[in-house]
């Protein structure tokens, strides 16, 4: 599910889509929505698959009631075995069924003929889907704000990726709850004069939510070790990523390497939470120290830089209260590894 914004016109453009198929000619089902209600769109997704998969469990059990027997009876007595797996074992399972069931829905009569038919019909259903939600801080932060929320705090199993731009990007450079003091974006043409809002904390507060934090171009690890925890996590995760973007002014032949600026000067966190962790805290701290400046970082952007020509008289004033709100965040974080 995937909010309207960059991420979906990058995402889904023709015919460059990013998404491919794998050697069994499975892959992604994408689906764009509006701001306001994508998190909800993807809820729909995970709720019609659960339904799905509970219509099918009931049809399986009925169909061997009614004295189904051979390859196929065979074959859903070992699927509903792995019910729960999604392994490649799961997968070849659910392929071989598939393989068998046409013939069966021909030979068969009656009830049986009927059942079978909505096995048929709920075949792909045998192994779980994976349903991820994509947009930008403009939906998650601001505007689809109340829907994210509304969504993590279900309990069930979704994964919410957050691209991190800290401004409105598709539309033009607009501020959104997710932009920092003192950077420079429409409707904030003198600054932003209050801190970004501390999603990754709210959505911890619940106590069941998967919270991370990374960026692909300072920590390629634990980047991949995050989505992988996120996906394996039998629940609602959310992950924010940061996102360089041509609105910051910046050279986007080199928005890993921002990445990796970022996190060096202290501005970006990195950081996992997992409910379930089964060693150690369950909040994990993977930002080091910082090794440079972060003043040099920020002034090295023009969405920072522009405020010298918007702004002047508070400019400077402000660029300090970005790196102390930058700094108490952190802090505030670190702190948090040692009673979670």
């Amino acid at each position: 599910a995937n909010a309207t914004g960059c991420s979906s016109i990058y995402g889904g453009t023709f015919p460059t889509i990013p998404y491919c198929k794998n050697e069994l000619g499975r892959g992604p089902a994408w689906g764009n929505s509006l701001f306001e209600d994508n998190a909800e769109y993807g809820f729909g997704m995970r709720l019609a698959v659960e339904s799905n998969r509970s219509l099918l469990e009931i049809k399986v059990a009925k169909a061997l009631e009614l004295g189904l027997s051979g390859d196929l009876a065979a074959a859903l007595k070992a699927q509903m075995e792995m019910w729960t797996s999604t392994d490649a074992a799961a997968i070849a399972g659910q392929s071989k069924i598939a393989s068998l069931i046409d013939g069966e829905v021909a030979k068969a009569s009656g009830e049986l003929k009927t059942v079978l038919a909505k096995i048929a019909e709920l075949k792909d259903y045998f192994v779980d889907k994976s349903v991820w939600i994509f947009g930008g801080d403009g939906w998650a932060y601001d505007i689809g704000y109340s829907g994210v929320d509304h969504v993590v705090a279900m309990g069930k199993n979704v994964n919410i990726l957050v691209v991190d731009t800290e401004v409105y990007s598709k539309t033009g450079g607009q501020a959104s709850k997710a932009t920092p003091i003192a950077a420079v974006a429409k409707f904030a043409n003198a600054g932003m004069q209050l801190t970004k809002k501390n999603m990754g904390f709210m959505c911890m507060s619940y106590g069941y939510v998967y919270v991370a934090s990374i960026a692909m171009g300072a920590n390629r690890a634990q980047a991949q070790k995050a989505l992988m925890e996120a996906e394996a996590y039998d629940g609602p995760s959310i992950i924010f990523a940061y996102a360089p973007c041509i609105n910051h002014g910046i050279d986007m032949a080199k928005s890993q390497h921002e990445e990796k600026r970022a996190v060096e000067a202290g501005y970006w966190p990195l950081y996992r939470y997992n409910p379930v962790a089964e060693e150690g805290k369950k909040f994990i701290w993977e930002t080091k120290e910082p090794t440079a400046s972060f003043q040099d970082f920020i002034k090295s952007e023009r969405r920072y830089t522009a405020l010298l020509a918007t702004n002047p008289d508070q400019a400077e004033d402000l660029f300090a209260k970005a790196e102390e709100d930058a700094k108490k965040r952190m802090d505030f974080y670190k702190k948090l590894g040692e009673i979670m």
